[in-house]
């Protein structure tokens, strides 16, 4: 996406249109989902939403619960598939590289902050099945570092239940979405004191992971 101006008016209806017509009811009714530190996000400035990742149906979930709209990073797999590339687009996802240090996609998240747009990454980078985070990824803290803005970490609880092995149809599985204090960035980006920021991150979701339902 590198090059590739956002468009904000057009990007941010489409944005609300598919959020309150569709995520929201879904996640209110189907999950009865539960959030909370709603009011612990800025409500305006750049900022990084760091979570834990155990589902296919977490990016929705975050960008309904922060409250502004969000950009994430996502695969560049996902992209190839017809349809759904759509969809996570309109969504704000941008693709990134995971076998790689793709300058690309954290270019791409300083331009959407730019344009208002929160980014959003998830700490482990892939998903995992009891949705704890055991190794964190520094990309979240160099971003930061470099756009000196705060990381807000955010626990998704239950979605990984919403698809279990063997199953086609999402289950009306109970989620709780628990947003904690903003972290401040680091001032430098040697290796040690992003790793400290990273570390602070992923123990804040865990701890609000632990906190269950």
């Amino acid at each position: 996406m590198e090059g590739k101006n956002r468009e904000p008016f057009a990007s941010l209806t489409l944005y609300h249109l598919l959020k309150w017509s569709v995520v929201s009811p879904l996640l209110h009714t189907y999950f009865r989902i539960k959030i909370y530190g709603a009011e612990k996000v800025p409500r305006s400035g750049g900022l990084i939403s760091v979570s834990n990742h155990a589902s296919y149906f977490d990016p929705p979930i975050l960008s309904n619960c922060i409250g502004r709209p969000v950009a994430f990073m996502a695969k560049e797999e996902l992209f190839k598939i017809p349809v759904f590339k759509q969809g996570i687009e309109l969504y704000g996802a941008y693709p990134v590289k995971r076998s790689s240090g793709d300058r690309t996609a954290l270019r791409a998240a300083l331009k959407a902050m730019e344009s208002g747009w929160i980014a959003a990454i998830f700490l482990q980078g892939t998903r995992a099945a009891d949705a704890r985070i055991t190794d964190p990824k520094r990309g979240a803290a160099w971003i930061a570092c470099k756009a000196q803005v705060p990381l807000l970490p955010v626990s998704l609880w239950g979605t990984e239940k919403i698809l279990t092995k063997g199953s086609s149809f999402p289950k009306p599985v109970p989620i709780t979405v628990r947003i904690g204090d903003a972290i401040a960035p680091s001032t430098t980006s040697n290796k040690e004191d992003l790793q400290a920021v990273t570390d602070q991150c992923a123990t804040a979701i865990n701890s609000l992971h632990d906190l269950g339902r």
